[in-house]
């Protein structure tokens, strides 16, 4: 069995308006990400929400959690927004049992070329074959288990809480 994809938003999948200079969603660049790293992993990708993690409610959290519970993969990767990821984490961890999800996003958009997307992506393909169960959050190359991490809004690193 391969590994979920749900899509949630966040910078990961931003575009960029050149006339206005605003960011805003179209769709996602999974498919092209996963084919740029060479991919050879069964994945089976869904689009839940395009949404910044700012404005995501408790409801879509809930949306989230039951799309992880009802999917037969038990290895699960979101991508989602920097800004709440770790609130996302914790609402998994108290619903979602005997899988292993990883959360995962960019701090820069992929559209800007430089992005740490498909660095971060690859790490959280590879920390959910190889984690036990439970929740984790991946970025920068590190894993981080849903609660002991937080963003530092001072350096854009996420680190550990304790």
């Amino acid at each position: 069995m391969g590994i979920r994809i749900f899509i949630t938003g966040g910078t990961f999948d931003k575009e960029y308006n050149e006339l206005n200079g605003q960011l805003y969603f179209k769709d996602t660049h999974m498919s092209d990400l996963l084919e740029m790293g060479r991919n050879r992993i069964d994945v089976e990708i869904r689009t839940l929400m395009m949404i910044d993690s700012l404005e995501m409610t408790n409801e879509d959290r809930e949306l989230i959690a039951h799309q992880c519970i009802q999917c037969e993969e038990n290895q699960i990767i979101i991508t989602h927004g920097t800004d709440t990821m770790s609130l996302t984490a914790k609402w998994l961890a108290e619903k979602v049992k005997n899988k292993t999800v990883v959360l995962t996003g960019a701090m820069i958009p992929i559209k800007f070329g430089s992005s740490d997307g498909l660095f971060n992506l690859g790490s959280a393909l590879a920390f959910a074959q190889t984690l036990p169960p439970g929740v984790y959050v991946a970025m920068n190359g590190r894993y981080f288990h849903w609660d002991n991490v937080r963003k530092n809004r001072q350096t854009g690193v996420f680190e550990e809480t304790k």
